[in-house]
């Protein structure tokens, strides 16, 4: 589908000490660990661009695929153009980086509309399980945001 951009100075620490960079293999591990159906999915690291190719279950695996490797420290570009998505066509996915001060709440009423703040277990199911609690985002962070049914 394209090409994804994240702050390569924020995110998961992927290797032990230092600013040692990560390897394809610590970002696949990495993205398997979360269980999103990515055993299909193989990792190459081109510097600091990850690219991802092979075969997702569906659009959410597809884009969680791409959290799980993006919001890695050292990780500035996810490159998907080689990640298809089983048996459909991959809808272009709505990501949200988060600013400093930011709330799940908030952000639900910036991208679905005043008042529509309660939606915000929407957005965190939606980035479960690379997010633990709805109080544990960081500036920096990318998230999915998944359409209203």
């Amino acid at each position: 589908m394209g090409l994804f951009s994240f702050l390569k100075s924020v995110g998961e620490k992927l290797v032990g000490g230092g600013d040692a960079a990560p390897k394809a293999e610590d970002v696949k591990k990495s993205i398997d660990a979360h269980r999103l159906g990515t055993e299909n999915v193989s990792v190459a690291l081109e510097g600091d661009t990850v690219k991802l190719s092979g075969t997702v279950k569906d659009q959410a695996a597809y884009e969680k695929a791409v959290l799980a490797a993006g919001n890695s420290l050292g990780i500035a570009t996810v490159d998907t153009s080689a990640l298809t998505v089983e048996n459909e066509e991959a809808a272009a996915p709505v990501f949200y980086t988060v600013k400093k001060g930011d709330t799940l709440w908030k952000i639900a009423e910036e991208q679905y509309g005043k008042g529509q703040g309660a939606k915000h277990t929407i957005i965190f199911e939606a980035n479960t399980p690379m997010l633990t609690s709805p109080d544990k985002i960081y500036p920096g962070q990318v998230l999915r945001i998944p359409p209203l049914e």
